[in-house]
Formats: structure tokens, sequence, C-alpha cells
């Protein structure tokens, strides 16, 4: 099962067109993904035949949330369950690192009967083993996991020995730093069989002109003359592989 993190429309297309097997519906790649705008969700759903997992998340930076941010977190699910969506993917922790079960439960009941992925706040847990009981407690049907660390190349004797431990009480997604490289090897170590990536290249923008000195998004660092794009021919490829 080959899982693509799409962003904007053409990432989307590009997912279906090479093959992947389900999206998961995002914006804001560079802040880790923050919940998508319904109005791709209501069009790509008229567009797309495989599976939309949408992000929600009401903004970057960390996963505890305020009386305010968790209700606008529950109507985004009741929002995109409205709009098509076939799963849900979300998470919250307490702030001593630890899973909001309270809470995470109350979202996943607003997602029910939609499949509940617990996303990478998993990674930024205390304790992942602790974490993992858990999210299963919870009833959260997969946990997207870079095994702790910043890519599942660096986590992979974590994800593998996860995966042994949820004993397919959960499906354990590696996420994180995939590629046509590793893929494979990441397939034999872990025992997974679900995959996550964005398979994405900065694609250069149309625009010819550009006013010098002028930054809309507030941050050097970004390109504002690039997006990012989810390669149809390396999304092919790694399904291939897999």
């Amino acid at each position: 099962m080959l899982e693509i993190c799409c962003a904007n429309i053409t990432s989307a297309l590009n997912a279906q067109k090479a093959g992947a097997d389900r999206i998961e519906l995002c914006d804001n790649l560079w802040e880790g993904g923050t919940t998508p705008s319904y109005g791709m969700l209501k069009v790509l759903r008229q567009e797309l035949k495989i599976q939309i997992f949408v992000l929600i998340r009401p903004r970057g930076g960390d996963f505890i949330y305020s009386d305010a941010e968790f209700n606008v977190m529950l109507q985004d699910i009741y929002l995109a369950k409205e709009l098509g969506a076939d799963g849900i993917v979300s998470g919250i922790l307490k702030a001593d690192g630890t899973v909001d079960c309270d809470r995470t439960i109350a979202l996943i009941e607003a997602a029910s009967p939609l499949p509940f992925t617990f996303h990478r706040a998993f990674d930024c847990c205390r304790d992942l083993y602790e974490a993992l009981d858990d999210i299963i407690f919870c009833g959260a049907k997969r946990i997207l996991t870079s095994g702790g660390k910043n890519s599942v190349p660096e986590g992979i004797e974590t994800l593998s020995d996860l995966n042994k431990k949820a004993a397919e009480r959960i499906i354990i997604m590696p996420g994180g730093g995939i590629n046509s490289e590793n893929i494979k090897t990441i397939k034999e170590k872990s025992g997974c069989s679900e995959f996550h990536l964005s398979a994405k290249k900065l694609s250069k923008s149309e625009m010819l002109f550009y006013k010098d000195g002028l930054f809309m998004n507030g941050n050097r660092a970004i390109s504002e003359d690039s997006i990012f794009i989810s390669d149809a021919t390396v999304i092919a490829e790694i399904k291939k592989l897999l």
C-alpha cells in the first residue's frame, strides 16, 4: 500500500496517475502539513478514484491545542466527512510528551466510521512503546511514524521493533525520508506493508516577473519561485519496487 502526501491538486493527480493507492491531503509542507482547504478536497473528490485521507492539524508547531483549536479540529473532521474523505489523519499530545487519550478518542469518534491515522506527533512522544499502547487503546487504525527519528532510515530499527510489538493490533506505516533508493531496504527491515512519502520535487513557477526585495511569506529560506510537486515518475518507480 503506497500513500502519497499531497499538498496541492497537481500532486494528487500525479499520485493517482502513477498508481498510488491513497493520498494524504494536506497543506503547508514547510510547516510539516496543516489542514487543507475544503475547496481542494471537494474538487479532488470529483477527480480521484483512489482514497483521500485528510490531515486535520489547525496550525504548525507543537501538538498540544487550546479548547478553541480542538473545536476547530472537530469541525474540520465533520466537514471532511461531508465532502467525501475516506479517512482522517490527526493526533494530539499532552505537554508531558504522552498521548492525549481523551481528546484523541474524541477525534476518532468524530471521524467514525472512517479510519483514523495517528500522525507523526507519535514521534514526539517521550516513550514510543507507551504511546503505541495508548493509541491502540484509543482505537486508531494506523500510526504514521519515522521511528522517533528525523527520517525512516534513521529510525528503522525502532520501526521494526514497533511493528513487531504492534502484533497486527494496529498498522505501523513508515513515513519520512523514503525514496526509490531505500524503499526496498525499508520494506525488508521494517516488515511493514504500508508506506507514506511525498516523492516531491521543486517545480519552477511560470511567473516571469518578480519584484526585487519583496517577500510574501516572511521567510527568505522558503522559495517563492518554486513549489513542491509530487513527481509521477518517482511514484511509479516506487510503486513498481514495492
